[in-house]
């Protein structure tokens, strides 16, 4: 059994749902499925509007989005058996969300309003399976994906309420289930926030030790560099686990880091696939390594770097455990770090408590602040005793002025930090250097 998941713009419309609908018919898999492409968007604007105890904004955003649906039933559905029973599913889920604008509206009820995009999409592919004859069941996700008291998903919970689940519709030859949403230790409804309906798949794979992951997108899987800036950018066929979550870190926005974990963890290979070109082979990760071969480069944007120096470092203890305690009282986290014998140079993405931290650090010794940064990150088999490839990544850049270097953290990954205008420069440089000499 594989699990196949199709994000919003592969089920953005109601020709993108009978693709996806002719793409998964015929084999007994799992099919996770996010919200149309914008509606996620359209519900956070109208909890925006009932946080500020304007039903009637909300109201005008449910009913504008509620008669976009109307058209796409009519579009997918042929029968009107069919478009009768998909507009009672969409009529019921926006009637539940008008109730919310007559009373007080907390997180709690933000997290049932942005859950009903998912549950729209699944209970309108459902109907368009059933009505081209295929036996399609739904697995509620509600009924099994669980978080615990720290937020995390309850692998043990998952595995036997979606097993129960699979052993009462054996005689399926589908499953579809929503994607991101879940209910949380107290049995509130909440939802998977890092990677959303990604780590649904990858927790669902786990769960049943699926033959492989599926992850369809509107993109030929993970490509080499940023072709938003680059020009002759191509798929990257191989990662490994770790590649892949370092490029997903540092900017490569085609799969959300942490989302594999589980994947991972259990050996089940991901493939990354573009649903308008499903024959194209994507990108497989897994744990397996291609040896000595750098893979790709990401960049990471709206970085700030902070250096620290002070005599008081030289031959001290302690130095750093104070420094990082800073950072860590104003729960900022550090991208990268670099030390010498009389500082310490490190980045953040989050700029919220800069001042308080800068204010913090100055007991410690002298501060500065560079602004308007980005981490560049080359990606591959970095191991130490691979000959060659830092001289490869630092020729590439040889014209390009770099703030700070960082290697050794990872066997997959070195970092560079340089100056947002040199942003494409960079990236350009590196791939002209590592993919086409």
């Amino acid at each position: 059994m594989k699990v196949l998941k199709f994000g919003g713009t592969s089920v953005g419309s109601a020709e993108q749902m009978k693709k996806v609908a002719r793409l998964v018919a015929g084999e007994k898999n799992i099919v996770v499925l996010s919200a149309m492409a914008g509606t996620t968007n359209s519900l956070v604007e109208i909890s925006e509007y009932l946080y500020k105890k304007n039903p009637d904004g909300a109201n005008e955003i449910i009913n504008k989005l509620a008669t976009k649906y109307a058209g796409h039933v009519e579009a997918l559905y042929g029968s009107p058996a069919y478009k009768a029973k998909a507009k009672a599913l969409i009529d019921e889920r926006f009637d539940y969300i008008r109730t919310f604008t007559k009373d007080l509206f907390t997180l709690f009820e933000e997290r049932v309003v942005l859950a009903q995009g998912e549950l729209i999409s699944t209970g309108m592919m459902l109907l368009y399976l059933q009505e081209q004859g295929v036996k399609a069941v739904m697995l509620p996700a509600l009924d099994y994906m669980r978080t615990d008291k720290n937020a995390e998903p309850d692998p043990a919970y998952i595995r036997e309420k979606l097993c129960a689940l699979l052993d009462e519709h054996q005689d399926a030859d589908l499953y579809l289930t929503p994607g991101y949403i879940c209910r949380n230790a107290y049995g509130e409804i909440d939802n998977l926030q890092r990677g959303g309906s990604d780590y649904t798949a990858s927790l669902i794979g786990a769960a049943v030790h699926a033959e492989e992951i599926q992850i369809w997108t509107d993109i030929d899987g993970m490509h080499n560099n940023d072709p938003r800036f680059v020009e002759g950018t191509a798929p990257v066929r191989h990662l490994h686990f770790e590649e892949a979550a370092e490029l997903a870190y540092f900017g490569a926005k085609i799969l959300h880091p942490t989302c594999v974990q589980p994947a991972k963890y259990a050996n089940i290979p991901v493939r990354l696939l573009n649903t308008m070109q499903p024959q194209a082979p994507g990108t497989l990760i897994s744990n397996a390594t291609e040896k000595g071969k750098i893979k790709a480069v990401a960049a990471k944007d709206n970085i700030t770097a902070i250096r620290i120096k002070s005599g008081r470092m030289l031959l001290a203890t302690g130095f750093l455990r104070k420094v990082f305690e800073i950072f860590e009282n104003f729960q900022t986290p550090i991208d990268m770090v670099t030390t010498s014998e009389v500082g310490v140079s490190c980045t953040i993405d989050n700029r919220k408590h800069l001042d308080d931290i800068v204010n913090d650090l100055k007991k410690y010794g002298t501060v500065s602040v560079d602004d308007d940064m980005v981490i560049v990150c080359v990606v591959g088999d970095m191991k130490w005793e691979n000959l060659g490839f830092e001289a490869s990544i630092v020729n590439a850049l040889k014209d390009i002025p770099v703030r700070m270097i960082s290697y050794g953290g990872s066997n997959y990954n070195v970092s560079l930090l340089v100056k947002a205008s040199d942003k494409k420069r960079a990236l350009q440089a590196l791939s002209d250097y590592l993919f086409k000499n």
